[in-house]
């Protein structure tokens, strides 16, 4: 909201150093020029800021491959199965389904790595979907944070 006052500040002085330079003195005072700048400021940046937010983004995965977290995947489901039915929105690459280390015995989650291209596609087509019983939570994973 800060930043709006501002460019709304700055609006305003435009307006009013427009109207210094190019109108005559006798036309209209410098601080009503002011005073019409802001109130035009008030009525247009807010506009502006609501077509900005409301335009697409860029997609949020890059060009090259992207890394999926899915969780919620059946204990006893495979790679093979895991690739399968993601590929049939785009290229994976892999998939590494995580297990415990003691017992050897998979956590119900695990990363698939795609196409970047295809990466939006498959977090709205498959997340909160039914897959071998389960329903699947689709989602960007997150950079390893070194510590």
């Amino acid at each position: 909201m800060k930043s709006l006052s501002f460019l709304n500040v700055v609006f305003a002085l435009a307006i009013a150093v427009i109207a210094y330079f190019a109108l005559p003195d006798d036309f209209i005072p410098v601080q009503l020029a002011f005073i019409f700048g802001l109130l035009i400021g008030a009525a247009v940046i807010p506009q502006l800021s609501k077509i900005i937010a409301d335009t697409p983004k860029e997609s949020l995965v890059s060009k090259g491959t992207t890394t999926l977290y899915v969780g919620n995947l059946p204990y006893k489901v495979n790679e093979q199965a895991v690739s399968d039915h993601f590929s049939v929105y785009g290229k994976v690459d892999s998939v590494r389904l995580m297990k415990d280390r003691r017992t050897g015995k998979r956590k119900g989650y695990g990363f698939v790595e795609v196409d970047g291209k295809s990466a939006d596609k498959m977090i709205k087509k498959l997340n909160d979907t039914e897959f071998q019983e389960r329903t699947l939570k689709v989602r960007l994973a997150k950079e390893k944070t070194e510590e």
